[in-house]
């Protein structure tokens, strides 16, 4: 990242993180009085994720084959929006469509995106950026940077962020927006060895995410690429939030 650029998106990160605060510190009481009387428990929700890439020993991308990538790890905030010890029996299982964890209230904070609002204070923190690639579970991040080639290189040198390229162009869970261009395009982006029975694969949504994340982290090598973009995905985040209130 240019060092200009990262400057600049501190300076950002930090007005972003306090305004966005001062805007949605009066939809608390009411998000959590929501949470609680669906399923009485924590509100917040803090859970474990991979931040920025550590390769050992630093150096070029490890690519295919190469060693196992380390991720620098941070606890990240949320509002809960599934029941109380929703993973207990199942342990790590990715959320998806119609995941009967997640309760009435939770739908709506994942589909407007309210769920991830607590992360303002990770961004004051320095853990997190508001906008950057998506963190992943520690667990997921490895076993989806030993599926897909170059998937690690989404975290390098920038830090997980609140919402991104890929928050405002796809769906909660990656997929793409049915009609849209990446959509009609899927089929030769997804299951690049076209093996049978993988519909709906996981690695294939990540596949998708993974080109938006890369365009977004070369954009920051100049600030002239760097500001357009980070200002376009900061206006349109509200509108993506505001549009999932009439679904």
């Amino acid at each position: 990242m240019n060092r200009s650029v990262r400057v600049v998106k501190r300076l950002i990160d930090v007005l972003g993180a306090c305004c966005g605060l001062a805007v949605t510190l009066p939809l608390y009481p009411a998000i959590a009085a929501a949470i609680y009387i669906e399923s009485p428990g924590d509100i917040f929700f803090r859970q474990r994720r991979a931040g920025q890439l550590h390769p050992p020993g630093g150096g070029p991308p490890a690519g295919p084959g190469a060693s196992r990538p380390v991720f620098q790890e941070f606890s990240m905030l949320k509002f809960r929006s599934m029941r109380p010890e929703g993973e207990k029996h199942t342990g790590m299982v990715v959320a998806t469509a119609g995941d009967p964890r997640i309760t009435k209230v939770g739908r709506f904070l994942r589909r407007t995106r309210l769920d991830e609002i607590p992360q303002f204070l990770n961004v004051l923190l320095g853990h997190m950026s508001i906008v950057e690639p998506r963190p992943e579970r520690p667990e997921l991040a490895e076993q989806l940077a030993l599926a897909i080639p170059y998937f690690e290189e989404r975290m390098r040198d920038v830090k997980p962020g609140i919402t991104g390229l890929a928050q405002i162009n796809l769906q909660y869970t990656g997929k793409p927006h049915p009609g849209s261009i990446i959509a009609m395009l899927a089929p030769d982006l997804t299951n690049p060895f076209k093996m049978e029975g993988t519909e709906d694969a996981l690695a294939d949504d990540m596949r998708i995410k993974l080109l938006y994340d890369l365009a977004y982290s070369a954009s920051t090598e100049s600030l002239r690429t760097f500001l357009p973009l980070e200002l376009s995905i900061m206006l349109k985040t509200p509108l993506v939030m505001l549009r999932a209130l009439g679904t």
